[in-house]
C-alpha cells in the first residue's frame, strides 16, 4: 500500500472530476460507482459517459473501447501475470490491469512479486478510483453547472504522463509523431479521427521497428 500511495493520490482528482461529470449528466449519480467498478478504465469511462448520454450504437461503443484500450495488449506482454495463480485471480488481475498498475510492475523486482502483492496493488487502485468517483458524484450536485474545465482532467493527466515519459526516456520524436497523426486524422477524417490516428501511429511504430531491426543487423 505504501508503494501505491503516490499513484493513488494522482487518481483522486481525476476520479472526483469524473464523478462530478456523471452528476452533471442526465444519468443518476449511482451510475458513477457502477462505471468505476465494472468498467474500471479511467480514460474509457470519460468517453463512454458521452457515448451513453448520446445513446450511441453498440458497434460505436465497442470500437471505441477497443481503440482506447488497445494499449493494454502491450501492457500484458510485460505484466507479471504468470505470478498470479488461479482462474479467478487471473480474471480479476486482467480486469484491473490499468496504466498505474502496469507502471508499478515494469521493474525487474516486480517480476518476482507474489500474487498477493500484485493483486493488492491492483485492488488499491480500484478501491481508490471507485471511492473518489463516488464522492465526486455525491458532491457534484453542489457544484454550479457554470464551472468549466473538469472535462480537461483526463487530457491533463495524460499530458503529464507524456511529459514524464519524455524526461525519462528522452524520446521526443515518438510523441511528436503521435501528435502529428492526431492532427492528420482530425483534418482529413473528422469523425473517424481516432481510428485514422491509431492506424497511422501503429504503422509508424511498425516501420520504426523494422528500420531499427535492419540497422542492428548491419551493425
Amino acid at each position: 500500500m505504501r508503494l501505491c500511495l503516490p499513484p493513488m493520490m494522482g487518481l483522486l482528482p481525476m476520479g472526483l472530476a469524473f464523478g462530478v461529470a456523471v452528476a452533471q449528466s442526465p444519468l443518476a449519480w449511482w451510475w458513477a460507482p457502477v462505471f468505476s467498478t465494472v468498467i474500471f478504465a479511467g480514460s474509457l469511462e470519460f468517453i463512454l459517459l458521452g457515448l451513453v448520454v448520446a445513446v450511441a450504437p453498440l458497434t460505436t461503443v465497442a470500437l471505441t473501447a477497443f481503440l482506447v484500450n488497445f494499449r493494454h495488449v502491450f501492457y500484458a506482454l510485460s505484466f507479471p501475470m504468470r505470478r498470479v495463480h488461479g482462474i479467478g485471480a487471473k480474471i480479476y488481475s486482467t480486469l484491473t490491469l490499468t496504466d498505474s498498475a502496469w507502471a508499478l510492475t515494469t521493474s525487474r523486482e516486480a517480476q518476482t512479486w507474489s500474487r498477493r502483492r500484485i493483486l493488492t496493488v491492483q485492488a488499491c487502485f480500484q478501491i481508490t478510483w471507485a471511492a473518489s468517483v463516488t464522492i465526486g458524484a455525491l458532491g457534484g450536485s453542489f457544484i454550479p453547472e457554470g464551472v468549466v474545465g473538469l472535462d480537461f482532467a483526463l487530457t491533463a493527466f495524460f499530458l503529464v504522463l507524456c511529459i514524464d515519459m519524455c524526461r525519462n526516456r528522452k524520446n521526443v520524436p515518438v510523441p511528436l509523431v503521435a501528435l502529428g497523426c492526431a492532427v492528420v486524422g482530425n483534418l482529413f477524417f473528422n469523425d473517424g479521427m481516432l481510428v485514422a490516428a491509431m492506424i497511422l501511429f501503429v504503422a509508424f511504430l511498425l516501420a520504426r521497428y523494422s528500420a531499427l531491426k535492419v540497422m542492428n543487423r548491419r551493425a
